[in-house]
């Protein structure tokens, strides 16, 4: 089961149509939907988490704790949305795009992607282009 939770003024319009695209991420990674919750923050709340669990003092825009058992996906993952908003500006996509790209990056490090060598880093974003190509809205 997918949840959401928000620390912050921000709020997902369509959660269901995002559950179905987490699910959808999870099964085409040959792997099972536990229970994930995303948590909606600002920086200050995620500074806040680095600095206590993962002794850091950078502004980050995701972390996630992996509580997976097996091939069963569970975790908590923090998104700061003042990074996403931030970060899309940077890299000159919507906020919509790199909102997709945090959330689907969150559940391919559950199904085992890493990204801290360049190789890796590379693989991870190939996997985020193809899971946010996945993403669909009905009309």
């Amino acid at each position: 089961m997918i949840s959401y939770n928000y620390e912050t003024e921000f709020e997902l319009s369509n959660e269901d149509v995002f559950s179905t695209w987490i699910s959808t991420i999870i099964e085409s990674e040959s792997k099972k939907e536990g229970e994930i919750n995303y948590i909606f923050c600002d920086d200050d709340y995620l500074l806040e988490i680095n600095q206590q669990y993962l002794d850091h003092d950078t502004l980050t825009d995701i972390i996630s704790f992996d509580y997976s058992v097996g091939n069963e996906l569970h975790g908590d993952i923090f998104i700061s949305i003042e990074r996403v908003r931030e970060n899309a500006e940077e890299f000159n996509v919507s906020f919509d795009e790199e909102l997709k790209r945090v959330m689907a990056h969150g559940v391919l490090h559950y199904c085992g992607y890493k990204d801290k060598t360049e190789s890796d880093e590379q693989l991870m974003r190939s996997k985020e282009d193809e899971k946010i190509k996945m993403f669909h809205v009905e009309h």
